[in-house]
């Protein structure tokens, strides 16, 4: 072959060659373009997604910040609760060690009981009355029931007890006073100005008697009271002894009959009248 066909044989193979690049060059600017044209045409696709794929992220986000803040103001509340819970334990376990140690120790046995305001009960009835016992337990008693018993005396209208601590216990009365007396079985039944009967004795001890109750025998007993008939009519009676008062003849009078309830009768012994 000769040189000049070898040259020409080379070239035509460059030629080939650099045919062949420009080809592919070309196709990978096709590629490249046709690339860009679906990145173009997709982009606003694509940028949605991303803000949606955003605004779940942060839902889930702000879901997952609320579900903690919960959890953390349930956590707080389950520690108040449990503290309350120990506090509240602590103060009854003090409480109860109180109660216990004043309950049992000596120190508040009962050492002293005082009475006063009595007049017509003597002190060691009341307290007989009452069921409180020195070296008792000061904080043993219920004040209700020891009231309630002390007046069962006729004589006694009101009670209060007072603990002093540790070992005092004090009662103050108030007592009924006899007012009059009512002529009763060759006795005489004392009463008050509110027609309690108190006391049935042999002495008149100097008080008006009111002759001609209406109430029922049975009736006329310590701690009972006079029938409204006889209240009424005791109204009366008060009234008049009230206005023998005022005209100089207190004390003067000894006796009212009230059995005529249009004509009661008084009498005046010193006056023979």
């Amino acid at each position: 072959m000769s040189l000049t066909k070898k040259r020409s044989s080379k070239k035509k193979s460059r030629q080939a060659q650099n045919i062949k690049k420009a080809d592919k060059s070309n196709i990978k600017k096709r590629k490249t373009k046709n690339k860009e044209k679906a990145f173009d045409e997709f982009d606003l696709e694509t940028e949605q997604l991303i803000q949606m794929t955003n605004k779940n992220r942060i839902k889930k986000e702000e879901r997952k910040t609320k579900q903690n803040e919960i959890k953390e103001r349930k956590r707080q509340k389950r520690n108040k609760r449990v503290k309350l819970i120990l506090k509240l334990f602590l103060f009854i376990l003090l409480i109860g060690g109180a109660i216990i140690f004043a309950m049992t120790s000596p120190l508040f046995n009962i050492k002293e009981i005082k009475v006063t305001n009595n007049t017509h009960v003597p002190s060691d009835t009341i307290i007989s009355l009452s069921e409180i016992k020195i070296d008792e337990n000061i904080f043993k008693f219920y004040k209700g029931n020891a009231s309630n018993k002390i007046k069962e005396n006729a004589y006694i209208e009101n009670v209060n007890i007072e603990r002093i601590i540790p070992n005092t216990v004090k009662i103050k009365v108030e007592e009924r006073t006899p007012k009059y007396s009512v002529d009763f079985m060759g006795k005489f039944m004392y009463i008050n100005s509110q027609g309690y009967f108190l006391e049935l004795s042999e002495d008149n001890k100097g008080l008006t008697v009111i002759h001609g109750i209406t109430t029922e025998e049975e009736k006329v007993t310590p701690g009972n009271r006079m029938s409204n008939e006889d209240l009424s009519r005791l109204e009366e009676v008060m009234k008049i002894i009230s206005s023998a008062n005022e005209n100089g003849l207190e004390g003067k009078v000894t006796s009212v009959d009230i059995s005529n309830k249009n004509d009661y009768t008084i009498y005046l012994e010193e006056k023979k009248k």
